[in-house]
């Protein structure tokens, strides 16, 4: 699979350091964080120079010091969307399958400055929010072993999976909700003053705000109503999400923390599009793919695809949409 379509337009040459950049800064911790700089997910201005990234170059440093391969964790993956306006259906399909091989690539790809490599542990949080996104946990089940057996399957070697049937033994999905909120979310008053002094707190709240609402397929009261509604999950989901990244770092003290939401330079996050895409919140699991004449990936919504392309069958299932020539 080629490198450029996995990611914005010439990605091959964009992830490869330069003579100069090795020249203004040799350090392995920035050779390596060069290869994410291309793909860095945020809403404001970008850098492209790995000094703007002191938290992530001191986090791949406790690796390297060590002669140890990186471990980046990224919690995401969780589930489709339960709106089928926006997705094919509850299964990953070409949108996982192409990130997947893209996050594996770029493990590849570091093994070739840093010979111990590196590896992306999935941290799929379907389960600690499903109830407030109104999935169903078998869904996100059968989402998370598809998950593993596409990873199995097309052999990529350096990622791994982790969610929440991996904690707490084998009590129900809701006792583990509940402890896991009750160990380690804030409480949502906090959130509340955070949404209301902290831009980048508030651009999340707004986000999934949005997600929220464009997630709902039916809903018998006024749109005014609905989004009431959503507003009032969005601070729940960012509760868990919260409490589900700090039992991450608990359980991976030592990692590279990687997020799906957009960062900004400096922050403690790194934020890593997976796709490319319109929308820098945009994500496999809320998108379909849609592939242009040459081949190239990008992520809308299904209803938007099936305007623009013919859907693509893999393995008998709906995978994809390929522009009409």
């Amino acid at each position: 699979m080629s490198q450029a379509t996995l990611a914005p337009p010439a990605a091959t040459a964009a992830i490869t350091p330069t003579a100069a950049d090795s020249a203004a800064d040799s350090s392995v911790e920035a050779r390596i964080l060069r290869f994410l700089l291309p793909y860095h997910r945020t809403t404001g201005p970008g850098s492209a120079d790995p000094a703007d990234f002191p938290e992530q170059l001191r986090q791949i440093r406790q690796f390297t010091d060590a002669g140890e391969p990186v471990l980046f964790t990224l919690p995401g993956f969780p589930c489709k969307s339960p709106n089928p306006a926006k997705v094919l259906g509850h299964l990953p399909d070409e949108g996982e399958r192409l990130s997947l091989a893209f996050l594996d690539r770029l493990c590849a790809r570091i093994g070739e400055v840093y010979a111990p490599g590196a590896r992306i542990l999935i941290c799929s949080d379907g389960h600690i929010f499903g109830d407030l996104i109104h999935v169903p946990d078998e869904h996100i089940d059968a989402y998370g072993d598809e998950l593993r057996a596409l990873i199995a399957g097309e052999g990529l070697g350096r990622l791994d999976t982790f969610d929440l049937r991996d904690v707490h033994g084998d009590l129900d999905h809701d006792t583990k909700r509940r402890l896991v909120t009750e160990a380690y979310a804030p409480p949502v008053e906090e959130l509340r003053a955070l949404v209301r002094g902290d831009e980048e707190t508030a651009r999340l709240y707004r986000g999934i705000t949005r997600f929220l609402v464009e997630d709902t397929a039916e809903f018998a009261g006024t749109r005014s109503a609905l989004q009431r509604e959503c507003r009032s999950r969005a601070y729940g989901v960012i509760a868990r999400s919260r409490a589900w990244g700090d039992l991450i770092a608990d359980c991976h003290p030592r990692s590279v923390r990687l997020s799906i939401h957009p960062q900004r330079p400096g922050a403690e996050k790194f934020g890593i599009r997976l796709l490319e895409a319109a929308d820098a919140w945009a994500t496999p699991w809320h998108t379909a793919v849609l592939r242009g004449p040459g081949g190239e990936a990008r992520l809308v919504h299904r209803a938007e695809a099936e305007k623009l392309g013919c859907l693509v069958l893999r393995a008998g299932r709906p995978s994809h949409f390929e522009e009409r020539g």
